[in-house]
């Protein structure tokens, strides 16, 4: 059985994305990592920090973002696909530049692979999902917030990226533009891995945040509006356990407490954030203590296997 790793990535210094710490979470299951590095701005050095990691595993690939061919999110998913399409392996696994495996769970991720490479009915592997927000202390269970997603995918030409690179599907006779289609598009069959994606997309300084609301905006050329603010954080979840051996970099230099709120008292400039707004607020309530933890009408993109 063969692994690799894929990624994409532009800016990630910009961006305060631990994309070192994510691609040696991975390093130790593959057997490669691909990686398609977007031409950087001119003061980021994400190409170097790449570099640093010194593996003979890894492979760059140098790319160009084109935000008019493939708009509204869409060049994620092609520069995903990218790096995709150069992958060797029998299972694929995608990281992106925010995202980090625990090594506590390399066993359980790489015996899971081996068992069911067997079965083609296995098209895909999901994560359970950790989205740290704020601080690396909390993490959200909000209504709206995805609990599980795929990974892994088997090394198949008709699968791809989908939408803004969240997840993927099955596109025969893909055009290689459109990653929103839905027509003529398949759910994937996926298993439970039974591990967790640490997501540290939302742990970010408040300037970086602003800086991530640019790149958004130019991106989904959406109009983004007013400064960021993470909102009272006392409404969220406190994490009890450890973070991948990776992170201790990132969690050492945390430094932006002051500028948080940790009460469960809304300012005025915060009512406007998603987890603050009562009606998303009651729907938590009622999935966290009624449902288990089960999302109101919570779709998701693949088909759940028990196997």
């Amino acid at each position: 059985m063969k692994i690799s790793g894929f990624s994409f990535v532009k800016n990630a210094s910009k961006l305060y994305l631990p994309i070192k710490a994510s691609i040696e979470s991975v390093l130790p299951l593959v057997d490669e990592f691909v990686i398609a590095v977007g031409d950087n701005d001119p003061d980021d050095n994400t190409r170097e920090i790449i570099e640093s990691i010194g593996s003979n595993k890894i492979k760059i690939i140098d790319t160009v973002w084109d935000y008019n061919k493939y708009p509204r999110g869409t060049e994620f998913a092609h520069q995903t696909d990218i790096a995709k399409e150069a992958c060797h392996g029998d299972w694929l696994f995608y990281i992106q530049g925010d995202e980090v495996i625990h090594e506590k769970d390399h066993d359980t991720i790489y015996r899971r692979c081996e068992q069911l490479l067997p079965n083609k009915k296995v098209e895909a592997l999901f994560f359970k999902w950790l989205h740290f927000y704020g601080d690396y202390q909390h993490y959200q269970i909000s209504h709206g917030w995805y609990k599980n997603e795929i990974r892994i995918i088997r090394n198949d030409p008709d699968i791809h990226s989908w939408r803004d690179a969240q997840s993927f599907r099955r596109i025969p006779n893909f055009d290689g533009v459109n990653y929103r289609q839905e027509k003529n598009t398949y759910k994937l069959h996926a298993a439970p891995v039974g591990a967790y994606i640490y997501h540290y997309g939302w742990v970010r300084p408040l300037k970086y945040q602003m800086r991530k609301k640019e790149e958004r905006k130019a991106n989904y050329h959406k109009k983004e509006v007013g400064d960021f603010t993470y909102g009272p954080l006392g409404y969220l979840k406190k994490f009890d356990g450890t973070h991948p051996k990776w992170m201790k970099e990132w969690l050492d230099k945390f430094d932006w407490g002051g500028d948080l709120n940790y009460s469960r008292t809304i300012h005025p400039h915060e009512k406007d954030i998603k987890h603050c707004r009562l009606k998303y607020r009651l729907l938590t309530c009622i999935e966290q203590n009624i449902l288990g933890g089960r999302g109101i009408a919570e779709g998701e993109n693949f088909i759940r296997l028990k196997v």
